[in-house]
């Protein structure tokens, strides 16, 4: 196995993070809407998830198109990763059903911010010859990530509630956040080379 480069290794590390503390999370979210938002059920649940994946999905093209026409890559997905990480510790005084609705309308909105950005800067900076192992390690580890996460997540939500819960989330996605300054330090060597 050759060597991986730094920015790959960065933005997989990156998502780890991301992906595991919103993972925690994720599989107990209809246990959430339902137990402690006033009114929640499962309707509410899953207008929420279409809420997301539609914002998401809508903003993205537009997004990607934005992100084709400029030059230069640094700020390629720098505001959706901090909206994706501050939606969390909203979710902390969520109460009613508009305010799950809007969070997720957030949510999906800074995820449509980071995807093509990411995908873009990962795809430019593969290893050749490497691709699909890169590709690979990311997954699996983003995937084991996700599936850890979402076995610790009921036992905090349990123990400690969702509020705490929350917070956990929203540190893990500030840290995974925190990582893209070295991604963004590597792209802003390469610019001004």
């Amino acid at each position: 196995m050759r060597k991986i480069n730094n920015l790959i290794k960065i933005l997989t590390y990156s998502d780890v993070l991301i992906i595991s503390g919103w993972g925690l999370v994720s599989p107990i979210f209809a246990v959430f809407v339902t137990s402690q938002v006033q009114g929640g059920n499962l309707e509410l649940v899953g207008l929420a998830m279409a809420v997301f994946l539609i914002l998401k999905s809508l903003v993205q093209i537009p997004v990607a198109r934005f992100i084709d026409k400029k030059k230069g890559e640094i700020d390629d997905m720098a505001a959706g990763t901090l909206i994706v990480s501050i939606v969390p510790f909203l979710y902390v005084g969520v109460k009613t059903p508009a305010q799950v609705l809007l969070l997720q309308c957030l949510y999906g909105i800074g995820a449509a911010m980071i995807t093509p950005g990411w995908y873009a800067i990962f795809t430019r900076h593969i290893d050749t010859q490497q691709e699909a192992q890169e590709w690979g390690i990311y997954n699996s580890m983003t995937s084991l990530g996700a599936a850890l996460s979402g076995a610790l997540g009921g036992f905090f939500a349990e123990k400690f509630g969702f509020q705490l819960l929350f917070i956990i989330v929203g540190m893990m996605c500030i840290v995974g956040t925190a990582f893209l300054y070295f991604v963004y330090q590597d792209l802003r060597t390469a610019e001004q080379k």
